[in-house]
C-alpha cells in the first residue's frame, strides 16, 4: 500500500509575502538572518524584516508564548513563512494546537518538528531546507534550487551513492533523525507508509545513531517505508575509541536497514553540510537505490 503524495501549494509570484518565524533557539545576532532575507528579496518577494537579535528567553528564541505567535500571525497571510534558525524549542509550541494553514513553510533541523507536524496535520507546503541564517552560504546552485521549487518550475535530480534494492516511488518525508525520534508516540508523526524518507543529522556518534534508528525499528516505522535516503550526517563519527572497537557510521546505517530490502542512496547533499538541497514535504519522488538518485516528480 503506497499513500498519495501531497499537492503543492499555489507556485510563489514576486511580490508574495514573506514572514519570518523564529521558533527555536535564539539568535546570534541579525546579521546571517538578514543575509538570507536578501536572498529572498532578490527573488521579487516582499519581506517583512522583523527585530528578533534582542528577544531571548534562556537559550529559547523568546518565550513559547513569542515564538508560537511568530506562526500564529503568519497564518492566512504570508505566502512563505521563513524559519530563522533552528537548534531547539520548535517541539514545545505543539503542546498547543497549531494554527496551521495553507502555503510555503521553510526550514530544516529543529524546524522538522513543525514540517512534520503540518504534514501530519494535512498540509502540504512544508520545504526541508535551508533556514534564514544559512540560506546566504548555500552554493548557486542550492539557492538556485529553492527559488525553483518555491516558483514552481523543475528542479534536477540529486544523487548520492546506492545502496541497491531497486526503485520506488512515493511521498517525499525528510527529516532530522533526532528531532523526528522525539516525535514517535505524537498525533505530529505523518503516515510513513510508502514513503521515501530522507534522514540527516550532526554531531550524534554512531551508538546514538544506532540506538535512534532502533527505536524506529521497534516502533515500526522504519519498515513501513518505501525507500529510504541519507543525507548527510556531519560530526557523526566515533573519533575516540580504536577503530576495532566500534562501528563506523556508514556501518550503522547499512546494518540497520540493510533486511528492510528497500530502495536505499547514501549521502544525498542534505542536511547540516553546506550544500543542502531543498526537499518539498510530501511530494511525489523516486528513488533508484541502484543507480544511486533522487528525482521529483512534480
Amino acid at each position: 500500500m503506497t499513500i498519495q503524495p501531497w499537492p503543492n501549494p499555489t507556485p510563489l509570484q514576486r511580490g508574495d509575502l514573506v514572514h519570518v518565524a523564529a521558533t527555536s533557539s535564539a539568535l546570534d545576532g541579525d546579521q546571517t538572518m538578514l543575509d538570507g532575507l536578501t536572498v529572498l528579496e532578490s527573488w521579487g518577494l516582499h519581506v517583512l524584516r522583523p527585530e528578533l537579535s534582542s528577544r531571548q528567553w534562556g537559550y529559547l528564541a523568546g518565550t513559547d508564548q513569542e515564538r508560537r505567535g511568530d506562526l500564529v500571525s503568519a497564518a492566512g497571510k504570508a505566502q512563505l513563512l521563513a524559519c530563522a534558525r533552528g537548534g531547539w524549542g520548535a517541539a514545545r509550541l505543539l503542546e498547543e494546537h497549531m494554527p496551521w494553514q495553507p502555503g510555503w513553510m521553510l526550514g530544516f533541523s529543529d524546524i522538522t518538528a513543525l514540517l512534520w507536524s503540518r504534514l501530519a496535520a494535512g498540509y502540504s507546503g512544508g520545504v526541508h531546507g535551508p533556514l534564514l541564517t544559512t540560506l546566504a552560504k548555500e552554493p548557486n546552485w542550492s539557492q538556485e534550487r529553492l527559488r525553483q521549487l518555491l516558483f514552481g518550475e523543475t528542479v534536477p535530480a540529486l544523487h548520492g551513492g546506492g545502496l541497491g534494492g531497486g526503485r520506488v516511488q512515493g511521498p517525499l518525508i525528510a527529516a532530522n533523525l533526532t528531532v523526528a525520534s522525539h516525535l514517535i508516540g505524537s498525533q505530529h508523526v505523518p503516515d510513513l507508509t510508502g514513503a521515501i524518507l530522507i534522514l540527516e543529522d550532526v554531531g550524534e556518534a554512531p551508538y546514538r545513531i544506532d540506538r535512534l534508528l532502533t527505536h524506529w525499528r521497534l516502533s515500526g516505522l522504519l519498515q513501513k517505508v518505501g525507500g529510504i535516503g541519507f543525507g548527510s550526517f556531519s560530526g557523526c563519527d566515533d573519533d575516540e575509541r580504536p577503530r576495532d572497537q566500534c562501528f563506523t557510521l556508514q556501518q550503522v546505517l547499512r546494518e540497520r536497514t540493510d533486511d528492510l530490502n528497500i530502495p536505499r542512496v547514501i549521502d544525498l547533499p542534505v542536511g547540516h553540510l553546506c550544500g543542502n538541497a531543498a526537499l518539498p514535504m510530501g511530494a511525489l519522488a523516486e528513488l533508484d537505490g541502484d543507480k544511486g538518485w533522487l528525482n521529483l516528480l512534480i
